[in-house]
């Protein structure tokens, strides 16, 4: 594979798993502001499959199709803007690890509550609240990812 095509499909998994995760954020915040328990398990489902259909996918595939680049590159790993990358990433994935169980236990709970008519119970709220602020660090990271990615030949950073 060429490095040009492998950029490509690189830029375009990062565009994938960036889009899905804010896609996905805003549909779960709005429906868990909308009072509408039927609507947020249903929400939440949805959530939980786009993680399994399109973030996985992309997150394994980043840092591969990354580190590939870098060795076509003969750049080494301790080049800042990658060292900073891959240090942003990390930090990324393990605030998403935590949120990805914390939203297959959310689609649980809301499941069951609108299976039976009622209310979320409290650990739904809960839950609820890690998970927006898990979402911060890990939005923040890869803002600070694409930075890098953009901004790497920028001074300050060697290429």
């Amino acid at each position: 594979m060429s490095y040009t095509t492998l950029k490509t499909l690189h830029i375009l998994s990062m565009v994938l798993l960036f889009g899905t995760g804010l896609g996905s954020a805003f549909y779960k915040w709005m429906a868990d502001h909308s009072g509408n328990v039927a609507h947020m398990a249903i929400t939440n489902r949805h959530v939980v499959l786009a993680d399994w259909i399109f973030t996985t996918p992309t997150v394994i595939f980043q840092p591969l199709s990354g580190l590939w680049m870098v060795h076509l590159l003969g750049l080494p790993l301790a080049t800042p803007w990658i060292a900073a990358s891959l240090a942003l990433y990390a930090l990324a994935g393990a605030c998403w690890l935590p949120v990805v169980l914390l939203q297959i236990r959310m689609r649980g709970l809301a499941a069951e509550a609108a299976a039976r008519g009622g209310a979320l119970p409290p650990a739904y709220w809960r839950m609820a609240r890690w998970w927006f602020w898990l979402g911060v660090p890990a939005f923040s990271a890869m803002v600070g990812v694409v930075a890098l990615m953009v901004g790497k030949h920028a001074p300050g950073f060697a290429s």
